[in-house]
């Protein structure tokens, strides 16, 4: 039950992600900057996750100075993804960020491997390819063109893709015991000082009574930074970091239906197909473990 629940989690702290390019990208379209919207977002996050923190008095048993360290650390590559994924985002299309972001999967999959020791398994080798093969045709990046395209733009998006998967990575193995809630509120504070700090130059610039940055803001960060982290803490320890990574991948089918519905963009059947593609790599790879587990059970009773 355990696993099946952290299953859930995972994919609708993925799948919340998967909003933010809309957020982002309206942002741009209003003139914002990159640190404006990073800061302001982090600030909501900061203020929202804190505030429900301590009103549900939440606990704040098992903390130490170790893992606060940790979680500060683990915080701010939530805080590095955005800066990176949004700033990929001001130079490509989205659909060539989200591209580059999904990178993460085999990142992360590497991470595991060499950080844990966890080998994996023929059928997650097959799902890996499956996913990037979906991942490519969803993105649209066959019907569009790489000439021209600042090179800047694909440093940021690869860039991205190494902070998410560290974030994930982390995510399942720093302070799982620790209260979800105040988990969730010191990663963010960690992003904050880390985005603060990157983009001091901007805060006297900030229109603080511009009420279409705090909304386009609130969106970024309510997406970005406060329910992934979260439903991570919740549940990314309760499934392997390989399994972790798989199921981030629902982002992607949540950008490119959201773009279509939110944002009316045209979206190809073969965009669809990529989709549908990691949907089933995701299943696929699902089923494959559970039937590998049942008979290395077996084998051993």
């Amino acid at each position: 039950m355990g696993r099946k629940r952290g299953i859930i989690f995972v994919l609708i702290g993925a799948g919340s992600f998967g909003f933010t390019p809309i957020f982002a990208k309206l942002g741009f379209s209003y003139g914002y900057t990159l640190g404006q919207i990073n800061i302001i977002q982090m600030l909501i996050s900061f203020v929202f996750l804190w505030g429900i923190a301590l009103a549900k008095g939440a606990s704040f048993r098992g903390l130490n100075r170790k893992n606060i360290k940790q979680i500060l650390i683990t915080g701010s590559f939530v805080g590095l993804t955005s800066i990176f994924y949004y700033g990929s985002m001001q130079y490509l299309p989205a659909s060539l960020a989200i591209i580059l972001l999904f990178q993460f999967v085999w990142i992360g999959i590497l991470l595991e491997w060499i950080f844990s020791k966890i080998k994996p398994t023929f059928m997650t080798f097959l799902a890996i390819v499956l996913i990037l093969t979906g991942v490519f045709l969803a993105s649209n990046i066959l019907h569009g063109s790489l000439d021209r395209l600042p090179a800047m733009g694909f440093v940021f998006g690869i860039l991205s893709a190494f902070t998410y998967a560290g974030f994930i990575y982390s995510s399942g193995k720093v302070a799982v015991d620790v209260d979800p809630w105040v988990r969730s509120s010191i990663m963010v504070t960690g992003s904050a000082v880390l985005v603060s700090l990157i983009f001091i130059r901007d805060i006297p610039s900030i229109p603080v009574t511009d009420g279409h940055l705090w909304l386009v803001c609130a969106g970024v960060a309510l997406f970005g930074a406060v329910l992934p982290p979260l439903f991570f803490a919740l549940g990314a320890h309760l499934v392997s970091g390989g399994l972790a990574n798989i199921l981030s991948s629902i982002e992607l089918p949540v950008a490119i239906t959201s773009a279509g519905i939110i944002l009316h963009e045209t979206i190809t059947a073969v965009q669809w197909v990529g989709t549908i593609l990691i949907i089933g790599a995701i299943i696929l790879n699902e089923l494959g473990n559970i039937r590998f587990h049942r008979k290395e059970k077996h084998a051993k009773s």
